[in-house]
């Protein structure tokens, strides 16, 4: 991953398309109506509909940058066929955590990221010791109880 980039699903990927699409149609039509409408009431300097409108304006061109500029940044995620090599962003990974209890993993980017569901990114420490190491493999990952310690069991 070069400086800047994000992982996204190609779900996510279309979602946040969809998202910009509306915003741009839908919720730039709605806001000039409330601009309009709040012009007709008179004194814009004294006119507080007027002066909330156009800080939802402001929001809203906010997100609708924000968007673009992480579509802009965004590399699809190939999901890894059966028999991946080793640990990266769109695997699924079985560990075994200090050497008693499995769990799956499935490394994604940082915008998808839910770790109670098992989506860990590629920026956690977690994903960072992760990323690259073969099945067999010990990694340690430093959390603030300490060094946990776990085994890749397998790679998908």
């Amino acid at each position: 991953m070069q400086e800047g980039e994000t992982y996204l699903s190609r779900e996510r990927h279309e979602e946040i398309g969809h998202e910009l699409e509306m915003l741009k149609s839908e919720g730039r039509q709605r806001i000039a109506e409330r601009l309009k409408q709040s012009k007709e009431l008179g004194d814009l300097s004294e006119n507080s509909d007027y002066q909330e409108a156009r800080e939802e304006q402001l929001r809203l061109e906010q997100r609708i940058r924000e968007l673009e500029e992480l579509l802009r940044k965004s590399v699809i995620i190939k999901r890894a066929g059966g028999g991946a090599l080793s640990v990266r962003v769109g695997t699924h990974v079985r560990v075994r955590k200090e050497g008693k209890e499995d769990l799956v993993y499935s490394i994604v980017g940082s915008d998808e990221a839910k770790p109670a569901d098992g989506l860990i990114s590629n920026e956690s420490p977690l994903g960072q010791a992760l990323i690259g190491k073969k099945v067999g493999d010990d990694v340690e990952v430093t959390t603030p109880r300490g060094i946990v310690r776990y085994t890749i069991l397998s790679i998908e």
